[in-house]
């Protein structure tokens, strides 16, 4: 699967978008489930209503045929802050630069952002190297429901 050709925001009300989130999102979960060695993760059972309602702000990667490949949501805090929500590529795309580029968009996008924050389970050692290259350090480390040990990574500033 080629790199992304454009990278822009999400309208999750126009038909069919969020659905086709929850396609990508539900197969990317399916690996980090898989990596942290749990079942399951929650946003692998959510719908196209709940991710409309998230009230995140999304942007996605498409390919030249306008498939979705890749997608990262974050909100925006009253404090100058990043929260990066969740990042999802297709698991067929994985390792061609579809997580960096969108990272790179958010970046653009958010370029005066005062602070910025992700997590993700403690043993998906591809995130926390992708998060780690970008400037991010474990901020928190801690148990969550199931038992899955998740990881804080915050940084100051851009990228």
């Amino acid at each position: 699967m080629p790199a992304p050709v454009d990278i822009s925001p999400l309208d999750l009300a126009a038909p069919g978008v969020a659905d086709e989130l929850v396609t990508l999102q539900r197969a990317s979960y399916r690996v980090e489930a898989d990596l942290i060695g749990v079942p399951s993760l929650p946003p692998m059972h959510e719908t196209a209503t709940q991710l409309r309602a998230s009230r995140e702000t999304f942007l996605g990667a498409r390919l030249a045929d306008g498939r979705l490949a890749g997608a990262v949501s974050y909100k925006r805090l009253g404090d100058g802050a990043v929260d990066i929500y969740r990042l999802v590529v297709d698991p067929a795309a994985f390792r061609r630069g579809i997580a960096t580029a969108l990272l790179d968009a958010l970046d653009a996008r958010e370029r005066d952002a005062e602070h910025w924050t992700v997590g993700t389970g403690a043993a998906n050692a591809p995130a926390r190297a992708l998060y780690e290259r970008r400037g991010f350090t474990v901020a928190e480390e801690r148990l969550v429901g199931d038992g899955i040990r998740y990881v804080r990574l915050d940084r100051s500033g851009g990228q």
